[in-house]
């Protein structure tokens, strides 16, 4: 096996390291203009606010785009490359959770190369110069501070596409557990799941190598312990911490890997009916579990050990433990089920089937997946069993 490792993103983890944002980019980015992309939300926390003051400080120039909007939309991320082009940035500083790193990413594409996210969409399909990308997550889930892709919605299709190219992988990310003190158990919930998706993922797809098994098998001993307490106490620190560094770690894991068929599922609903995406990923992650194991048993079963769920050597009983705990971690989150969205209809499964199986990732899945296998699997995890 030939294992490629390309790890383009300085790291600066730890308490109160967003304090330290001016002094970090010193150290290693040479610019003066700083475009941040946030969120109403965020901005609305102080944090924005707080930022431009750690930054003016050191002598940066800042501007501030907040047109960032959960499942982050193809017309804010050209409406954000307009801007971002206006002020002339230097760095794109992306300050929140995955749908505004994401935003930072395809607005660091369009400032400098101009045109739509579409244009860009696939693998290595960027042929120019794009801004460099700052990343500072607010949420314990994406990973996408050190990850090369970038989610954006179609809004005219409502489809999802993915863009996958190191030259957007941010050059420096500044994780800060504290920033997620504030989050709400929602919120906690629906982020934490997505990061412990990715490194279930990452372990268990077909373009797993030994570099990214070792990270996402870390990461979720950090994530797994400590999810249900950081929900339940938002000021855990402890839980806090390691849920963030986990949510990193995953990210490495799954960007020197891939997803695969949870979120293409969770991808498929999240473009039509704008469902949140780590909501969607723990919905279908049991099943598609269940499905997949009959694949490889074995790496299934590992991750009930590795996660402490049970010592047994019996992999067809360590698997079965494995997805039911996925299904009670969900409700203890307070996950809602598929079938409480409203908007969910089943007559939509077929096409949900066909966007799921035409995700870039159907093919890393470890079961061959088909429309017919994804149409199956919409339809188990309606029925809830």
């Amino acid at each position: 096996m030939t294992i490629d490792f390309h790890l383009p993103t300085i790291i600066r983890a730890g308490n109160d390291t967003f304090r330290k944002t001016g002094m970090y980019l010193k150290s290693s980015i040479l610019c003066q203009r700083i475009f941040i992309v946030t969120d109403s939300g965020i901005q609305q926390a102080g944090y924005v606010q707080e930022l431009e003051q750690v930054l003016q400080r050191e002598g940066y120039i800042t501007d501030v785009f907040t047109q960032v909007q959960p499942n982050p939309r193809d017309t804010d991320c050209m409406a954000g490359g307009e801007a971002a082009q206006r002020f002339a940035a230097e760095v794109i500083l992306a300050l929140g959770g995955g749908s505004v790193i994401d935003s930072a990413k395809a607005i660091a594409i369009l400032q400098r190369l101009g045109g739509r996210p579409q244009d860009y969409q696939g693998r290595d399909q960027i042929l120019g110069d794009v801004t460099p990308v700052v990343a500072i997550p607010t949420t314990a889930g994406t990973g996408a501070e050190v990850t090369r892709s970038s989610v954006i919605t179609d809004t005219t299709r409502k489809e999802k596409l993915t863009i996958k190219d190191v030259k957007i992988a941010p050059k420096l990310a500044i994780v800060d557990p504290t920033l997620t003190h504030a989050l709400p158990p929602s919120l906690t919930a629906s982020t934490g799941m997505d990061a412990l998706v990715h490194a279930i993922e990452a372990y268990t797809c077909k373009r797993a190598n030994p570099i990214s098994d070792g990270l996402a098998l870390q990461a979720m001993h950090y994530i797994f312990p400590h999810l249900r307490a950081a929900f339940e106490d938002g000021t855990n620190e402890r839980a806090r911490y390691n849920l963030m560094i986990g949510s990193t770690i995953a990210g490495m894991a799954f960007s020197h890997a891939d997803v695969a068929s949870v979120h293409c599922m969770a991808e498929a609903i999240g473009g039509r009916y704008d469902i949140a995406h780590g909501v969607a990923n723990s919905i279908f992650l049991p099943y598609v579990l269940a499905y997949n194991a009959q694949t490889d048993i074995t790496k299934h079963a590992n991750i009930a050990r590795t996660i402490g769920l049970t010592s047994t050597q019996d992999d067809h009983e360590a698997t079965d433990i494995l997805v039911q705990e996925m299904k009670q971690l969900a409700l203890d989150l307070s996950i809602p089920s598929l079938s409480s969205f409203a908007q969910v209809k089943e007559h939509d499964f077929n096409q949900l089937a066909e966007a799921a199986e035409a995700n870039g990732s159907t093919p890393s899945n470890v079961r061959t997946m088909t429309k017919s296998d994804y149409l199956y699997l919409f339809k188990q995890t309606y029925k809830g069993y």
